[in-house]
């Protein structure tokens, strides 16, 4: 237990240590206010946002927003890494624009979006759709191409079909890059929203983050960083925390969140 106990006990130390430089930090250094604000007045902007400016109901549309992109995303990911990864021709006729559509700047995409789908939820949902997407694919993807072959041969030897070979080995198989793509998604689905509301928002932190950069509030801008980050991490964590138990006969050495 003790063993156990020494990482949990040197990330607290971190964290007690970065808080304490942001909080005595700035002052020491002489940095104004407006530039990097100590930690006690971030607190402070934060309960004000909290009581006057809705940070609770934008904190609720941003999550909301994040969930459902990356569940989307997720799930056309793992469907069309399905597809490509049992059908070799039609990965080679697809995987051309699907690379361009990785390649091309999500940032752009979301005016274009917004001209379309107007200030709402489902321009940010989109642009997490499409930046989610393409690491849950390529995971599921190879994770087909790299099956055992004697293993699907051992099934099919015992009169399996095809669906049967799919659910009973290759899909399994498949599980563990499933959820490393899942990770690296649950932290993408944060970012893509934010640009959303960044970019044509009038809820939700990313537009608490511009509006607070408008007004020259500094603090305000950390406040919708730090919540951001909070929900960034308990994403994660969540994903993790499904990982540990679907893949609960694994190694633990193979879960670790590092």
């Amino acid at each position: 237990m003790k063993a156990l106990n020494k990482p949990t006990l040197g990330s607290a130390v971190l964290l007690l240590l970065f808080l304490a430089a942001w909080q005595w930090g700035p002052g020491l250094l002489g940095m104004p206010e407006f530039v990097l604000p100590k930690l006690s007045r971030v607190l402070e902007e934060g309960v004000a946002m909290w009581r006057n400016s809705g940070l609770l109901e934008h904190t609720a549309i941003t999550t909301l927003e994040i969930i459902a992109g990356f569940a989307l995303g997720a799930l056309l990911g793992v469907a069309i890494g399905v597809a490509l990864g049992l059908s070799p021709t039609t990965e080679a006729v697809l995987s051309p624009y699907i690379l361009a559509l990785q390649i091309a700047p999500k940032v752009a995409f979301a005016p274009l979006f917004v001209m379309w789908l107007g200030y709402t939820v489902y321009p940010k949902i989109l642009i997490a759709v499409l930046i989610v997407f393409f690491p849950v694919m390529i995971n599921v993807l190879s994770a087909i191409r790299t099956v055992d072959p004697d293993m699907i041969n051992l099934v099919r030897a015992m009169s399996a079909s095809r669906w049967q070979i799919f659910r009973l080995v290759e899909f399994p198989s498949a599980m563990a890059a499933l959820f490393s793509g899942l990770r690296i998604a649950s932290t993408l689905a944060v970012i893509g929203v934010t640009v959303g509301e960044l970019v044509g928002g009038n809820k939700g932190l990313g537009f608490l983050l511009v509006d607070s950069e408008g007004q020259g509030n500094t603090a305000g801008v950390f406040v919708a960083i730090v919540m951001l980050t909070l929900i960034g991490v308990l994403a994660y964590s969540a994903v993790v925390w499904a990982e540990k138990r679907v893949l609960h006969y694994l190694p633990k050495a193979n879960l670790s969140t590092v």
